[in-house]
């Protein structure tokens, strides 16, 4: 019976020295290469999906990206000597996800935010080159090295165009994160290159503006208005926004996929120089829906004050209609008693 691996475990050539973090899935684990003297981490599933065939295609074509893929804003992963069980061997990054630095939504100097969607954008050309597509990037799949190096991970879902399509029924449909999915996805499709630019013209928005383009109450809310609604401009937010970053955001995040940019080239070329980018006027073209927090506080607050104002009618309708019966000083009480 596969055992769940724990902290000073020897697995193949790796010994295990820390946890570093769970998911739904698996457990990351620190470990030294004792072959390289390396420091590595290591993607090691619960034992509950070592047996379920759809997991571990998955879980089998994560790792043969990984392998195949080598640039320097993308997660490299190992080929170890040999395997004892499913596991991915990857580089180790000491650093934080870029959601860590989006918390509290608070959004990133203009200049970092570019920084950063440039470093996506260049390795978003180089894996679309090689016939990937990532399908599910978002700011906790996005590593940030102590040296401001951006570096994409986490391969689960992605489409791999030179390898045989996959047919159960789990893996054909494209999963993702909803704040972050394209249009298609939403509707079922499986996505293309311009899936991924759409997901990084929405971590652009948000590192610009600390919000995302749509919001609602739950993620079915959200998903219904990226179906058929315009999102708010980032000038919204940040009304000193500069209307060509505001162009490239809302360029990429075109609902219709064959109005975004053609490619990731395209969009990196015009991160690299927004001074030259064009303003189409696409933020004054949009008719976004309210935001319901704002459109919820203000029917609540509307709700109370038309109610209040209703019972304070009805009492001075009901003072007139009924006058008080005068008072007088000696009542009929008082004669029945002599």
């Amino acid at each position: 019976m596969v055992r769940e691996v724990s902290v000073g475990q020897q697995l193949d050539q790796y010994r295990v020295i820390e946890l570093i973090a769970r998911s739904g899935m698996a457990s990351i684990l620190k470990a030294i290469d004792e072959d390289s003297g390396q420091i590595v981490a290591l993607k090691v599933p619960y034992p509950q999906f070592e047996s379920d065939v759809v997991f571990y295609e998955r879980f089998r074509r994560e790792e043969a990206i990984g392998q195949r893929l080598r640039h320097p804003n993308i997660i490299r992963v190992f080929t170890p000597r040999r395997k004892s069980r499913m596991y991915i061997a990857m580089e180790y990054i000491e650093g934080q996800a870029l959601r860590a630095l989006l918390r509290g939504g608070r959004p990133l100097v203009n200049e970092q935010a570019l920084d950063y969607a440039r470093q996506l954008g260049s390795a978003l050309v180089y894996m679309h080159s090689q016939g990937v597509v990532h399908r599910d990037l978002k700011p906790e799949n996005l590593l940030i090295n102590e040296q401001g190096q951006i570096k994409i991970m986490d391969f689960g879902i992605a489409l791999d165009e030179s390898a045989r399509r996959l047919t159960w029924a789990g893996l054909s449909s494209t999963i993702g994160t909803p704040d972050y999915m394209a249009p298609e996805q939403i509707s079922g499709r499986r996505g293309d290159a311009r899936t991924d630019i759409y997901a990084l013209g929405t971590i652009l928005y948000e590192m610009l503006t600390g919000h995302l383009p749509y919001s609602g109450p739950n993620v079915y809310a959200v998903m219904k208005a990226k179906s058929g609604e315009d999102p708010q401009p980032p000038s919204h937010w940040n009304p000193e926004l500069d209307p060509k970053l505001e162009e490239i955001v809302l360029h990429a995040i075109e609902r219709l996929p064959r109005n975004r940019y053609s490619d990731a080239a395209q969009m990196l070329a015009e991160l690299e120089r927004p001074e030259h980018v064009r303003v189409t006027g696409r933020a004054t073209q949009l008719h976004p829906r309210a935001d319901w927090r704002r459109l919820k506080s203000y029917l609540m607050t509307t709700l109370f004050f038309a109610s209040l104002a209703a019972i304070l009618g009805l009492l001075v309708w009901l003072a007139r209609r009924y006058p008080a019966a005068p008072i007088h000083p000696q009542s009929s009480y008082r004669g029945q008693t002599r």
